[in-house]
C-alpha cells in the first residue's frame, strides 16, 4: 500500500518537476538568444542555423522512435506532402522568423506575453471556420468568451503602456548597456516595443494555424515524430531561401562569437528532441491539456529573471499586461477541458443508451434458445 502510494506520488511530481524545468530551460535560452542578437547576430540566420541543427538531429531520430511501427498510408503522398509543405511554412518558416524579429525588437516578458495568445487566437479561428458552435448557456462557451476577451485586453496593456522599470540603474540605459559586458542582455535600446509584440502576436497566429493543419495530418499519419521531422526539414529549406533573399551580405552568416555557436546547438537540440519529447510523454500520461498548463510558469521564470538578475529590463505594464493574459488563458484553457468532458459524456450517456437497447434482444434470443 505504501509502496503504491510513494508510485503514485512520483507519478504526479516527476512531471510536474520536469515541465517546470522545461520551461525555465526556454526562458532561459530565450534570454541567451535576446543577446545574440543584441550582439549582432541576425534573425534570419539565427534561425535557419537553429532549424539545420533540429533537422539533421530529428530526421534520424524519428525513425528510430517508429522503428517497429508500420502503417498503410504512405508520408509521400500528394496531400501529405501539401500540408508538410505548409506546416513548415507555418511552424517554421513565418512563426520563428516573426517571433525572433519580434524578440529582438522587444524582450522575453513580451514573448511570454504573446505566447499566452494562442488558445485565445485558436478559439477565433474556430469561430471563423466554423468548426466549432458556440452554446451562449454552457459554461465552456462563457468560460472561453470572457478568456478571450481578457487575454485581448492584457495583450493591448502591454503593447500601449510600458510604464517604469522594476528595478531601476542609477545610470542611464544607455549608458548601463555600454558599460556593463553584455554576457546576458534581457532588455536593449533602441527599442521598438509595439512592433516587437505585434510581430509575435503575428507569430503566435501563424502557430496556431500550424497547430490545426498538424492535429488534422497527425490523424492521416499517426507517425508523429516522422511528421515533425518532414516540415522541419521543409521549413529550414523555407527559411534558408527567404534568408538568402532578404540578406545577401555573406558576411553577416559568420558566427562572429564563440558563444553563438554553442547557443545555436543546445537551441537546436533542445527545441526539436529533448523538448518535444518531454511534452510528447507528459501528453501521454497525463492527457492533452497538461502540458498547455504549464506555458503560463513562463511568465513567472521570466518575471523571477529580469527583477533578479538584471537592471533596467523589466517594466511594470509588461508584468501587468502579462498577467492579465495569462488570466485569459486560464480562463480559455477552462472552458476547453469542461468542453471535453461534457463531450465524454455524452459519448458515455451514448454508449449507455444503445447497451440499454441492445440488452433486451440479447436477453430475448437467450429466452429462445432455452
Amino acid at each position: 500500500m505504501v509502496a503504491e502510494m510513494r508510485r503514485e506520488r512520483r507519478s504526479e511530481v516527476a512531471p510536474f518537476a520536469v515541465m517546470l524545468i522545461m520551461e525555465g530551460c526556454t526562458i532561459a535560452l530565450t534570454i541567451l538568444a535576446k543577446t545574440a542578437l543584441t550582439a549582432g547576430i541576425n534573425p534570419l540566420v539565427f534561425v535557419v542555423y537553429t532549424n539545420a541543427v533540429g533537422s539533421i538531429l530529428l530526421l534520424p531520430f524519428s525513425f528510430l522512435y517508429h522503428r517497429g511501427e508500420r502503417i498503410e498510408q504512405s508520408l509521400f503522398t500528394f496531400p501529405l506532402l501539401f500540408r508538410i509543405f505548409f506546416m513548415g511554412l507555418t511552424g517554421v518558416a513565418i512563426s520563428q522568423n516573426l517571433a525572433f524579429l519580434g524578440l529582438s525588437y522587444s524582450s522575453p516578458i513580451v514573448v511570454c506575453a504573446m505566447g499566452l495568445l494562442m488558445p485565445t487566437i485558436s478559439f477565433l479561428l474556430s469561430i471563423i471556420l466554423r468548426t466549432v458552435r458556440l452554446d451562449w448557456r454552457s459554461t465552456s462557451s462563457q468560460a472561453k468568451m470572457i478568456g478571450t476577451f481578457i487575454s485581448i485586453a492584457g495583450a493591448i496593456f502591454v503593447e500601449l503602456y510600458k510604464g517604469p522599470f522594476t528595478r531601476p540603474s542609477p545610470v542611464s540605459l544607455d549608458h548601463h548597456l555600454q558599460v556593463i559586458p553584455k554576457l546576458f542582455v534581457f532588455y536593449s535600446t533602441p527599442d521598438r516595443w509595439v512592433l516587437g509584440g505585434i510581430l509575435l502576436a503575428a507569430a503566435t497566429l501563424s502557430i496556431s494555424v500550424w497547430n490545426i493543419v498538424q492535429m488534422g495530418t497527425v490523424k492521416q499519419y499517426p507517425q508523429v515524430m516522422k511528421v515533425a521531422s518532414s516540415y522541419s526539414l521543409v521549413g529550414t529549406i523555407q527559411c534558408l531561401v527567404f534568408s538568402l533573399i532578404m540578406e545577401g551580405d555573406l558576411d553577416a552568416w559568420k558566427l562572429k562569437r564563440k558563444p553563438d555557436l554553442l547557443l545555436i546547438i543546445v537551441t537546436g537540440v533542445f527545441g526539436s528532441i529533448i523538448r518535444s519529447n518531454v511534452h510528447l510523454a507528459c501528453t501521454r500520461m497525463k492527457g492533452p491539456f497538461y502540458v498547455p498548463m504549464f506555458k503560463p510558469f513562463g511568465v513567472v521564470f521570466a518575471t523571477v529573471f529580469g527583477t533578479s538578475f538584471f537592471t533596467n529590463s523589466l517594466h511594470y505594464g509588461s508584468v501587468i499586461g502579462t498577467i492579465i493574459i495569462g488570466t485569459g488563458y486560464y480562463a480559455v484553457m477552462f472552458g476547453q477541458i469542461r468542453e471535453e468532458e461534457l463531450r465524454k459524456e455524452r459519448e458515455v450517456g451514448t454508449v449507455g443508451d444503445i447497451s440499454d437497447l441492445k440488452a433486451p434482444l440479447l436477453q430475448e434470443n437467450e429466452d429462445a434458445q432455452v
